[in-house]
């Protein structure tokens, strides 16, 4: 019997071994991944953070650090002024940025809201110089790169009336290669949609339907305007619509991942190509906490808009609609209800 009762004891203390063995290398493993990717995302912050940006006047812009300072438990809702630049060779780099967008975003209640703005959307400078959408980010970049975030954020804060928090700058690049990281997408490609540039090395060819898209198909999904093979043209509204599509599916995407190695590759690639001015103790926690800081709910803003060249100009009532939406997601109470007479507009056309 003692023997036995010996065997026993043999046995168990080795699958009691076995088990702290698994056990212990099983954290091991979670604290290696978790300092993995809090590794890899403070690498993205350093090269996504701009500097702090001061204005025109020349004071620095310190919202961002106020904004941290003031931060209470819970989020705020907030507000965001998203472009797409082009910086391939042959683009000629003027950073004009093809898709912008305004966001609002409430954490309280896990919505948000968008508004593609046209790129070729007529707006008036404050010299009453008119101007397409996409010039005005450039236009700052070439004045100084360092101011071109700060100034960008408050020439649309002011034209739209709605206090624009932060900005984000993505290069088209890193769009690429974040879909092909996440194995592609599935896409209603609405049209069939051809065109050579040999210049930027452009090289659309994609057949009206549903279908699997590697990254660089995406990109000229999101990008096609014109064509010079044949295919019919795209309007701004178009393309806003397939912007809206992709950027769903992209959210839903990142959303699933879970190992390591895929969001590994996910903040190298925003690192390189994102320039952000939210700062970074902010940005970290929200990288870290993807999952639960991802919207439930994302509300397109559909306006409607007409090609006047070489301008386009939305429907006034719609794009009236849009800011207020914008404005009551983000908890923003405006002064003003009209729509600015900068912005190139049509009026609703009555049946």
């Amino acid at each position: 019997m003692s023997v036995t009762r010996s065997r026993k004891q043999i046995i168990v203390r080795r699958i009691m071994i076995v088990v702290l063995v698994v056990l212990g290398s099983t954290l091991i493993g979670v604290g290696a991944y978790a300092g993995y990717l809090y590794q890899k995302a403070d690498n993205a912050i350093r090269n996504i953070a701009a500097d702090p940006q001061p204005t025109q006047d020349g004071q620095e812009d310190n919202t961002a650090n106020q904004e941290e300072a003031d931060k209470a438990d819970e989020l705020k809702p907030m507000t965001f002024l998203l472009a797409g630049v082009d910086s391939r060779e042959g683009s000629g780099g003027t950073m004009n940025s093809d898709v912008l967008m305004v966001a609002s975003y409430n954490p309280a209640a896990h919505s948000a809201s968008l508004l593609s703005i046209p790129r070729d959307l007529r707006i008036e400078s404050e010299e009453g110089r008119a101007h397409k959408a996409n010039y005005y980010y450039a236009h700052y970049s070439i004045e100084d790169k360092t101011t071109a975030l700060a100034n960008t954020k408050q020439m649309f804060s002011e034209l739209l009336d709605i206090p624009i928090t932060h900005m984000v700058t993505v290069d088209f690049d890193g769009v690429r290669q974040i879909v092909d990281t996440v194995g592609g997408l599935d896409i209603d490609v609405d049209m069939d949609m051809k065109y050579i540039d040999r210049a930027d090395g452009t090289n659309i060819d994609l057949k009206k339907g549903y279908q699997h898209l590697d990254g660089k198909q995406v990109l000229d999904f999101v990008r096609y305007r014109k064509s010079n093979q044949g295919t019919g043209e795209s309007s701004d509204s178009d393309r806003n619509v397939r912007q809206q599509q992709v950027l769903q599916q992209l959210l839903d995407k990142l959303a699933s991942f879970e190992g390591a190695a895929q969001w590994g590759k996910v903040l190298d690639i925003v690192g390189q190509n994102m320039k952000t001015d939210i700062p970074e103790a902010e940005l970290k926690d929200w990288i870290m906490n993807y999952k639960d800081m991802k919207p439930n709910q994302i509300t397109f803003q559909q306006v409607e808009s007409v090609w006047d060249s070489p301008y386009m100009y939305v429907n006034e009532q719609q794009f009236k609609d849009a800011l207020t939406k914008l404005r009551t997601e983000a908890g923003i109470v405006s002064e003003s209800s009209e729509v600015s007479d900068r912005i190139g507009t049509v009026e609703t056309t009555e049946e």
